[in-house]
């Protein structure tokens, strides 16, 4: 939690009672349903909450921007940045309906009114959104084919539109086929030992009808 107020110092009193939460909340649930390992909820903040935060270090989504959470699992990144960007409306997705049900008792425990969460394939989602989402859940080349039609036309932010993907290790093979993504290092912005191979990958996609 030190290390969220340190990194992002202009959150507000609510915005920090809601990070605060997030530790009993995710305990309780993760008692009853399994979604984040026991190693890992002990270090929540760390892996989970600041990791998802990376994405704000590169980007600040602007008010009615729409983004989608793909294969959120328990709400990550989709959770912590829709505390951090409480007028931007995020959608988040996962095959798996007992981490939908945590997500959902979690946004209304926090009292989030931006977030929606449904159990479904990224392949059926008919909306679309300013950018998508995620932590590593397949390959680049298979996650683009989920998602390339499903990026909004208008441009509402100076990075443009398409995926934001949170992955660690050497992506050289994964985005050799995709020379417009922009790889940053998490490590330059984050010196917990945790982020030394993290990355966001930027991949922009073109609109399609």
């Amino acid at each position: 939690m030190e290390a969220i107020l340190k990194q992002f110092p202009d959150l507000s009193e609510n915005q920090i009672l809601q990070f605060q939460k997030l530790q009993s909340l995710y305990e309780d649930w993760n008692s009853k349903i399994n979604v984040i390992s026991r190693k890992d909820i002990d270090e929540l903040y760390t892996r989970h909450v600041l990791h998802s935060l990376g994405i704000a270090k590169i980007i600040e989504f602007r008010p009615g921007s729409k983004i989608m959470d793909v294969g959120t699992g328990g709400g990550f990144p989709g959770i912590p940045l829709a505390i951090l960007f409480p007028e931007v409306d995020f959608y988040l997705i996962d095959v798996i309906a007992k981490k939908i049900k945590v997500v959902n008792e979690v946004a209304v425990g926090l009292g989030l009114k931006n977030v929606k969460a449904e159990q479904k394939r990224a392949e059926l989602v008919k909306q679309e959104f300013d950018f998508i989402v995620s932590r590593a859940v397949t390959n680049m080349p298979d996650f683009v084919k989920w998602v390339d039609d499903k990026v909004a036309k208008k441009q509402n932010h100076e990075l443009a539109n398409g995926i934001l993907y949170l992955k660690g290790g050497d992506l050289t093979e994964e985005l050799k086929d995709f020379p417009k993504a922009t790889q940053y290092n998490l490590s330059d912005f984050f010196t917990d030992e945790f982020f030394e191979t993290k990355k966001m990958v930027h991949l922009p996609l073109k609109y399609k009808k």
